[in-house]
């Protein structure tokens, strides 16, 4: 009979322990299904890419854009942002960390307590009065039996990893943009340069065309039309010297300078034919020298590190727990001997019910992936059309320069031969304002394409990651291809 009733015993314990494990929280099947784009499909077939030099903006040889790079790299307060959430990341990391390590808590009450009359309270305590005292140290230790704690510092490090590239990635996009706002500058003094030259010239014809009208060749109509070119002479240098300002205001406010910093600004004397290392095609090595692109990636596997973390919140947390300490009534017995206490052993934690609390997350975390795998789709896409966009820019821009040449040699001896000829009376005023406004227009194209030329040199640079070198040496090699579908244990890796 005691072997049959021990049975029934051990049946039920199994049932309701079946039962129990029936009521828990299951985790929901991954539905992910965003995959990174594959470096093979994106064309990248040039050679690799050597780094440019660290302070690639030295070689335009201007001294002034050297001290502004480095006036914005230490006072921008984008770059100032960049350093803080690197802080913040690498705090979380180690906030991470100290999840897997054991932890101890010294904890003490005193409290005044009336017991009560009845038999819970043993005399002379009952009915009275006293002092309930009590200390003691716990000791706590999660096991990480699933990898919840490790895939959150996995995560956190992702994370930090990501800010670190995020700082780099500010750093070329302010020396970027230094060097594009001086090239602006340089476009607009040389603007101001034309505008005075053709205020010169302009003076000029009006005093050969007073002289011809004294002398009876000309009338006052032809006065008059060449005094009208003069003002429009003037407008167009005002409005030069105000783009040269605006370009002085956009470095004082990237320096992180105000308006005091402005009377500083000379204008740039500047290397325009600066060689700097640049592709001829999309090189094989883009995506592992842009610190974006790197950047992205960590987030990819931050995303997929909270996933797995999530899911490991359906499963038992195991962890060990220890205390002692002291514990009376009566101040004067709290740190007595026979006060002491102790206990240890395990504690396991099985989520039964929580609404669906875990399961959304787990499907928020699944989503959270999709959008870092898309984010990332997304700024590889952006980067290769970026260094196409530039190289076929600048390959444009070099066959441009040669013919705008060409057609300011033209246009200037043409306005020459034309201005010889008006003096020696053999042509109208109408000519020579007609070859005048052809060389105005060849020259300022001639100044719009060099300085386009420099800025796409400039923003190709940027667009192969500059100067960057990734520091994690495994950030820049090949990288285990992604699972499709993926799997529920195996983190998603991206491939560049």
């Amino acid at each position: 009979m005691l072997g049959r009733a021990t049975t029934q015993t051990r049946c039920a314990a199994l049932l309701a322990l079946a039962g129990v494990m029936a009521g828990c929280v299951v985790p929901p099947k991954d539905l992910g299904s965003a995959e990174p784009i594959q470096a093979g499909k994106l064309g990248l077939t040039g050679g690799a890419v050597a780094a440019a030099p660290t302070r690639w903006w030295t070689s335009f040889g201007d001294p002034q854009l050297n001290d502004l790079v480095d006036l914005a790299l230490q006072n921008s307060p984008t770059m100032a942002q960049a350093r803080a959430r690197l802080r913040e990341a690498s705090a979380q990391t180690d906030v991470a960390k100290s999840g897997l390590s054991p932890k101890a808590n010294l904890d003490a009450s005193l409290s005044r307590l009336h017991a009560p009359l009845d038999y819970v309270i043993p005399a002379p305590l009952a009915g009275t009065a006293s002092w309930l005292g009590q200390g003691g140290l716990s000791l706590s230790w999660d096991l990480d039996f699933w990898g919840r704690q490790a895939d959150a510092v996995s995560r956190a490090q992702d994370l930090s990893e990501a800010a670190s590239l995020d700082i780099e990635t500010t750093r070329l996009m302010l020396a970027a943009a230094i060097a594009e706002a001086y090239v602006d500058l340089y476009r607009s003094y040389a603007f101001v340069d034309i505008a005075r030259r053709a205020e010169a010239q302009r003076q000029r014809i009006i005093d050969i065309t007073r002289r011809r009208v004294a002398a009876g060749i000309d009338t006052r109509l032809e006065l008059r039309e060449a005094e009208g070119q003069l003002p429009q002479a003037r407008v167009e240098l005002t409005q030069a010297q105000a783009a040269a300002d605006l370009a002085i205001h956009r470095l004082a406010a990237v320096c992180g300078r105000g308006a005091d910093f402005h009377v500083t600004i000379k204008p740039p004397n500047l290397n325009l034919d600066a060689a700097l290392p640049l592709p001829v095609e999309l090189p094989i090595n883009l995506l592992a020298r842009r610190p974006d692109v790197l950047a992205a990636r960590l987030q990819v596997q931050a995303a997929d590190a909270q996933r797995l973390a999530d899911k490991a919140a359906f499963y038992p947390d195991v962890s060990l727990r220890a205390l002692a300490g002291f514990g009376a009534f009566g101040l004067n017995n709290l740190f007595s001997w026979s006060a002491r206490g102790y206990g240890g052993g395990p504690l396991v934690s099985l989520p039964i019910f929580d609404a669906g609390r875990l399961r959304a997350e787990y499907r928020g975390s699944e989503a959270a992936l999709d959008v870092a795998v898309q984010n990332y789709n997304v700024t590889v896409l952006q980067a290769v059309q970026q260094t196409a966009d530039q190289i076929t820019r600048i390959d444009a821009l070099a066959r441009e320069r040669v013919d705008q040449q060409q057609t300011l040699d033209a246009t200037e001896d043409a306005y020459r031969i034309g201005e010889e000829r008006y003096r020696a009376g053999l042509a109208s005023y109408l000519a020579v304002l007609n070859a005048e406004t052809q060389v105005l227009a060849a020259r300022r194209n001639q100044i719009d394409i060099i300085s386009n030329q420099v800025t796409a040199r400039v923003t190709l640079l940027l667009a192969i990651g500059g100067s960057f070198e990734p520091a994690t040496a495994s950030l820049v090699g090949s990288v285990a291809a992604p699972v499709s579908p993926f799997s529920n244990d195996t983190a998603r890796k991206v491939t560049p």
